[in-house]
């Protein structure tokens, strides 16, 4: 740790500096003041860092906390030196334990890739549109069940601040067999290629593109360029595992540096799926087929978009050592991951799915497939759809699609919420949806909703962080009581 501390500095604050370097006990990493304790690292974020490394929007100074987090037992914080000057008379009395930055994000980067090398063991990077976190989930669970500990992605930690903090957890953590980390992006400014910096996949994995996050990137072209960073930043002679139903996602093996092991259902490919059949709830079959060898696989979540999530697991899982039946047994335990399709079955025989993370126009439609084929025996099917947030100029015509292919679909009810909702409802209305209401925001979808729905429904949410359709879930949960109260914790 002493090493990697020395490597993330970008300029000394005193001569004092390279002492604490070499005789610091670094218990943990820090980028909230409130959680600074003693032997602690506070690294003090500020707008610049911010803007410079692709986070939109406007955030707090932290470095009017440093002095807060060193008094209660940080031994050291990073902070920049313009900001240092701006507040001089707070700091000035700790200066002799201030490490200077330019970039506080970048160096806390620099000392993950410190402490990345360090440990220096497989590391399975995983990116796409849609699925990073279940195919993070689903790959961690067939590893665990084969005895492994696992180095993972914590709640949305997954871009230049929660990959770095992730890995910095192995100072206090230790010891890991090995890291399954998902790697997302959200503008031009190259953010998976500065993650594979930080900790460059043996095995990379590309999951979809999908036009997500086009308000940013421009084009569904540019958003393949971005996902395809992680195959160009694998380890020389490492593994890329791509999708073959996604042409996209497959020309990527232009860009592999080693082997590369392609995964579907519909195209041919090294690792695949069929006779899938779905009965209900978190019920699936499925034939796997994996390099010669079929297993027949119970796997606890719905939809074929799952289990492209299971082939991709499969795949990483297969080229770090485990046999097809190692493989098949951990599928058996995978569970949804918070928000992401997870099934809540509250009294009255009333069933919600949870899918309340992200929304974007292909996860929309497949996640409203997979609930109409699962909740067939259900009295009513109700959808609420949030408005699909960063789709830019194809904002409007992508909502209007989407509720064309929602109205081909046996639901019941559909409940839009907030902004472009409106044409997914418009849309799906004039296609064949005859009970339609649409809201400004989810707290009013959730008043219309407890009041609407009845014994014997079943209810998708989905929607995105922005739009808060987790509102829905939690008033339904309030009126009607859950069955099972694990389902509604994170």
């Amino acid at each position: 740790m002493e090493t990697a501390i020395s490597e993330m500095q970008a300029r000394p604050a005193t001569e004092n500096m390279s002492r604490l370097a070499a005789e610091a006990d670094v218990r943990s990493v820090v980028i909230d003041s409130r959680e600074a304790r003693s032997g602690d690292v506070f690294f003090a974020l500020s707008q610049p860092e911010y803007a410079n490394n692709g986070f939109n929007g406007d955030f707090a100074d932290s470095t009017k906390f440093v002095a807060d987090a060193l008094r209660a037992g940080a031994i050291a914080a990073v902070v920049r030196p313009d900001r240092y000057e701006e507040w001089k008379k707070e700091l000035e009395p700790f200066r002799d334990r201030l490490i200077f930055s330019e970039d506080v994000i970048r160096a806390l980067q620099r000392l993950a890739a410190a402490v990345y090398r360090q440990w220096d063991k497989p590391i399975v990077g995983i990116t796409g549109s849609a699925g990073k976190t279940t195919a993070k989930e689903i790959t961690s669970t067939i590893l665990e069940c084969a005895g492994k500990r696992i180095l993972k992605n914590q709640k949305n930690y997954n871009n230049g601040i929660g990959h770095p903090l992730t890995v910095l957890r192995l100072i206090k953590e230790g010891p890991y067999d090995m890291a399954v980390l998902e790697m997302a992006m959200s503008t031009p400014m190259h953010e998976i290629a500065r993650l594979c910096e930080i900790t460059p996949p043996d095995i990379a994995v590309v999951l979809t593109v999908l036009p997500v996050h086009i308000e940013h990137l421009g084009t569904i072209e540019a958003i393949a360029a971005a996902k395809q960073e992680i195959v160009e930043g694998m380890k020389p002679n490492g593994t890329a595992i791509l999708n073959a139903d996604d042409f996209r996602v497959a020309a990527m093996e232009k860009a592999a540096k080693g082997e590369v092991i392609t995964f579907g259902i519909e195209k041919d490919a090294d690792i695949m799926a069929s006779e899938i059949v779905g009965s209900g709830f978190g019920k699936t079959k499925f034939n796997l087929h994996l390099k010669g060898e079929t297993r027949e696989v119970e796997f606890p979540l719905n939809g074929r978009h799952n289990v492209m999530n299971a082939l991709a697991a499969s795949a990483a899982a297969y080229k770090l050592g485990l046999e097809a039946k190692a493989i098949a047994d951990g599928l058996r335990h995978v569970k949804p991951p918070y928000q992401r399709g997870e099934a809540i079955y509250l009294n009255n025989n009333i069933i919600v799915v949870n899918d309340s993370y992200n929304s974007n126009p292909e996860s929309l439609v497949k996640m409203a497939e997979m609930f109409c084929e699962a909740a067939r025996d259900s009295k009513r099917k109700i959808l609420v759809a949030g408005e699909m947030l960063e789709l830019g100029n194809y904002a409007e015509q992508m909502h209007k699609q989407a509720g064309e292919k929602l109205a081909a679909l046996p639901i019941d009810v559909l409940i839009g919420v907030r902004g472009n909702a409106k044409l997914i409802c418009e849309a799906a209305q004039s296609h064949g949806i005859k009970q339609i209401e649409f809201t400004d925001d989810s707290k009013t979808a959730a008043e219309l909703l407890t009041n609407l729905v009845e014994e014997g429904d079943a209810v998708l949410v989905k929607g995105s962080r922005g739009v808060q359709t987790e509102i829905v879930v939690e008033r339904l949960v309030q009126k009607f009581g859950n069955k099972d109260p694990k389902t509604l914790s994170n």
